[in-house]
Order: C-alpha cells, then sequence, then structure tokens
C-alpha cells in the first residue's frame, strides 16, 4: 500500500504541476510561461516526484513506465496492475483538483474539444496546425520509447548513482519541447486519462491513441535496452 500510495500522489503531482502549468500558467498574455514553461514543468514533476517518492515505489507515475520496465525485466509482474490503477487514480485526482480551481475563475464556460483543459489531442488545429492521427501515433511511439531508454539507462546498477531522476525529468522537458505542438504530449496514459475525463466528448474518443502509442513504444524500449543491456537490477 505504501508503494502505490506513493505513485498515486507522484501521478497526482505530475497532472496537477505539468497541466496545470499549461492551463493556468501557459497563456497569459505578456508574463505567460509559453510552451517552454510547461515543458520544464512537466520535467520538473517528474524530477522532484523521483527524489521524494522514488525510493518507495521506484517512481514511475505513469503505465507505460510501469509496463516498460517490466517488459525490461526491472519489475514484477503481479505489481503491475495495482501501480496503473494508482497512477491512473492519482492523475484524475490531480485533474479534479485542477477542475475544482479553474471553474472558479470569472467567465468559465466548460471545456468541450480535444485540446482543450491540456488534454492530448490529433486532428485538431492547435497552435497553428494540424497534424494526422499518423504523426501523432508516430511521435508518441517515438518519445515514449526515448524516454524509456533514458529511464531504464539512468536507473541501471552501472549507471552514475544518485542523478538518474535528474536526468529523467530533464529527457520529459525535452520530449515535451519535441512533441507539445503535436498532440499536447502524452507519453503516459495516466495523464492522457485523467484530463480527458473532464473533457469528454472528442476528447475521450482520441484517448485510445494515447494509450496505444506509449505502451507499444514503452515496449518496444524494454525488449531493445534488454538486448542491449541483459544483465540489469
Amino acid at each position: 500500500m505504501k508503494k502505490l500510495l506513493a505513485e498515486f500522489i507522484g501521478t497526482f503531482w505530475l497532472v496537477l504541476g505539468g497541466c496545470g502549468s499549461a492551463v493556468l500558467a501557459a497563456g497569459i498574455p505578456n508574463i505567460g510561461i509559453g510552451l517552454v514553461g510547461v515543458a520544464l514543468a512537466f520535467g520538473l514533476t517528474v524530477l522532484t516526484g523521483a527524489y521524494a517518492l522514488g525510493h518507495i515505489s521506484g517512481g514511475h507515475f505513469n503505465p507505460a513506465v510501469s509496463i516498460g520496465l517490466f517488459v525490461g525485466g526491472r519489475f514484477s509482474a503481479k505489481d503491475l496492475p495495482g501501480y496503473i490503477i494508482a497512477q491512473v487514480l492519482g492523475g484524475i485526482a490531480g485533474a479534479a483538483i485542477l477542475y475544482g480551481i479553474v471553474s472558479g475563475m470569472d467567465g468559465f464556460a466548460g471545456y468541450s474539444q480535444a485540446g482543450d483543459f491540456a488534454t492530448n489531442f490529433y486532428g485538431v488545429e492547435q497552435y497553428g496546425h494540424t497534424f494526422s492521427m499518423t504523426s501523432a501515433l508516430l511521435i508518441e511511439v517515438v518519445m515514449t520509447f526515448m524516454f524509456l531508454i533514458v529511464i531504464l539507462g539512468a536507473t541501471h546498477k552501472n549507471a552514475s548513482p544518485g542523478f538518474g531522476g535528474l536526468a529523467i525529468g530533464l529527457a520529459l522537458t525535452l520530449i515535451h519541447l519535441i512533441s507539445i505542438p503535436v498532440t499536447n504530449t502524452s507519453v503516459n496514459p495516466a495523464r492522457s486519462t485523467s484530463q480527458a475525463l473532464f473533457v469528454g466528448g472528442e476528447a475521450m474518443g482520441q484517448l485510445w491513441l494515447f494509450w496505444v502509442a506509449p505502451i507499444v513504444g514503452a515496449i518496444l524500449a524494454g525488449l531493445v535496452y534488454k538486448f542491449m543491456a541483459p544483465n540489469t537490477d
């Protein structure tokens, strides 16, 4: 239960900090943090969460990470369902708090389409461009693949001790810098689910991609890293 609580809190923090920065602080004229700030916020949530909670649960905060670590021989199958449930519930709790904050804003009229409330999307014009479903699938698979390669490498027994959280947080920042304009960046099915539930409609209809693509990318990374570095702890 302690591990599951840590995963719940870590995913809660990731959604509240990362999506919260996008919803509350990114678009303020002249003083907003913009997409670079949002990317940094997501990286900081993982970095701080990893150092605060990693020694308890491993600091996954993401179903794709748990699955990738399992495929890579670094995580037990018996713990996988509990971790995924805790992560999804933590994300939903973070989104609920964020929605409660936003709903108290003057002029709030709710959300209705993919891309609203920091939801992930494809085939919707955001940031001046529209990317296809194929583009979304490709970038989410590749970004999750690289995220898991970094995680598996930075936490390997032969890696420099104490720097894993920093490398992982910076990797997530870089991933967001690349892919926010394409999909709002998922690489995390719990994060995608939590936001889509509060928007519904098209956001829920597109949610399948943000489960399938990150999981595929994570599985591929687990297999590749296990081949490259079979003696893992």
